[in-house]
């Protein structure tokens, strides 16, 4: 089956890959991270633990992979937005793109600081992927692991949101406009 649509060009094979990687380590992520508080740690929190472990190497290597995406993309710039789209939806898709590039950087970011903080280096039963240990580079601070905490789990949902908004916006795109938005992605 072809995916091609007369006059709209479609991403280059590789910024596909990275943006369905991206897809489904942020939906494998996000309920991780959700539902961590809910565990239980009354078996010395093993399963706490291994929700942790899954949840945080996940998000280092959303951010691994969104920064080499955004390496990618600044020599491989995106193909143009289909004919005939109304100024306002141009704008509303680079400023949600730049947005949704800045919290893929960010949340990981403030994840990790957040770890940190809190006490807990990312080694032993945490470590990266199972293999990795990350240094622990800063002293234990309730105050300020808070703060990062309430942030990050503001990125979780703000994230959410980008989900939703990118979601409806492939709806706009294939069901209603038919302009082959879609197909420059798959």
């Amino acid at each position: 089956m072809s995916t091609t649509v007369p006059g709209v060009t479609g991403y280059t094979p590789l910024a596909k890959w990275f943006h369905w990687l991206t897809a489904g380590l942020v939906l494998a992520a996000l309920p991780t991270g959700f539902v961590i508080a809910f565990i239980s740690d009354k078996d010395d929190g093993i399963h706490k633990m291994a929700f942790y472990a899954l949840h945080e190497s996940l998000g280092l290597t959303v951010l691994l992979l969104a920064l080499a995406r955004l390496v990618w993309r600044l020599g491989h710039p995106p193909p143009p937005q289909p004919a005939g789209l109304p100024r306002g939806l141009q704008r509303a898709a680079t400023g949600l793109h730049h947005a949704a590039y800045g919290l893929l950087i960010l949340q990981p970011v403030l994840g990790f600081l957040a770890t940190n903080a809190w006490g807990f280096p990312m080694h032993g039963q945490t470590a990266y992927l199972g293999l990795i240990d990350l240094p622990k580079f800063m002293a234990a601070n309730e105050g300020l692991a808070g703060a990062l905490q309430g942030l990050h789990s503001l990125g979780g949902w703000l994230l959410l949101g980008f989900i939703v908004l990118h979601l409806g916006a492939v709806v706009l795109h294939q069901a209603i406009r038919r302009d082959g938005t879609l197909l420059r992605m798959i």
